[in-house]
């Protein structure tokens, strides 16, 4: 179990290789407009405005937030572990990472 307060920083290469194995439950933090505009592909918005732990059904797969650029993903990160939840991950280069990077992006709900 993760002890409260502990951050782990994935890195996008972390992240592509937990996203294709089917090991990471990505939730996104943003904004419905920003999620909107595009997202991560596999992950799950659960907006920072109205985050509420208790949702967050994950099954065996790690928890890992992610946001615009790896601040509200910390917030909700810090919220979770309040509530209980065994999380330590945030995807630190956000969304924006992403996208710059070149990787897939997908646009709508």
């Amino acid at each position: 179990m993760s002890a409260a307060g502990q951050i782990v920083d994935m890195d996008r290469e972390e992240l592509k290789r937990g996203l294709a194995a089917g090991e990471i439950l990505l939730v996104d933090v943003r904004e419905p407009h920003e999620w909107a505009a595009g997202h991560i592909p596999g992950s799950v918005s659960m907006p920072l405005s109205e985050f509420d732990p208790s949702e967050i059904e994950a099954g065996e797969k790690r928890i890992v937030f992610s946001c615009a650029a790896g601040v509200r993903s910390l917030h909700a990160l810090a919220m979770a572990q309040v509530f209980g939840l065994d999380v330590d991950t945030h995807f630190r280069g956000g969304f924006r990472e992403w996208a710059m990077a070149g990787e897939p992006v997908d646009a709508g709900a």
